[in-house]
């Protein structure tokens, strides 16, 4: 659960809305996204009172992701999307492709960093994927996306979760946590 807390925290500050059903129908409450990625979301919601597992989060532009709460901190959220990883076109719609590019070399950066720590070059982590070294490479200095079934496969491969690949703590040259809490004031 803490490693979903560390997630990279990206300079967005987007307006949405959270969706849930309450006793008297349907609560909707305006929030910020702060974070999006392939598989959820950081969210600030003017709201203090306890909040559902489930819920819909509902981007400016109408794209609805269905949500399960993974963690909540006062007036903090984190989602993850209850279909899983978005599929492309709608993590084109979630983010735009300068924040695809940050989260991409964040993954890349998570996947270096776990390779080195357990000794691998790119060549041996090529070979067990059964990709080529080109691809590695690519892949660790975000320029191509790693499929979820690869990164699934390299998370086995070096004993790390696949949520410490995607969502670790933050790498060097992304913003920071702080920074995004100036942005979205």
């Amino acid at each position: 659960m803490d490693e979903l807390r560390a997630a990279t925290r990206q300079s967005t500050a987007r307006t949405g809305i959270i969706a849930f059903d309450g006793a008297r129908g349907t609560v909707s409450i305006p929030c910020t996204i702060c974070d999006v990625s392939g598989t959820g979301a950081r969210l600030k919601l003017d709201w203090s009172l306890s909040f559902p597992k489930e819920a819909t989060l509902i981007f400016a532009d109408g794209l609805r992701k269905a949500c399960r709460v993974a963690w909540q901190k006062r007036r903090l959220l984190g989602v993850a999307f209850a279909d899983g990883v978005a599929s492309p076109n709608e993590q084109a719609l979630m983010m735009t492709e300068e924040e695809q590019l940050l989260h991409r070399r964040h993954i890349g950066a998570q996947v270096r960093g776990a390779r080195e720590a357990r000794g691998y070059t790119e060549s041996q982590i090529a070979n067990l994927l059964n990709v080529s070294p080109e691809f590695v490479s690519r892949a660790e200095r975000g320029e191509t996306s790693i499929p979820l079934h690869q990164l699934t496969h390299i998370a086995d491969l070096l004993l790390v979760d696949l949520d410490r690949l995607i969502a670790g703590p933050a790498s060097i040259g992304l913003p920071h946590e702080s920074d995004v809490e100036l942005v979205a004031q």
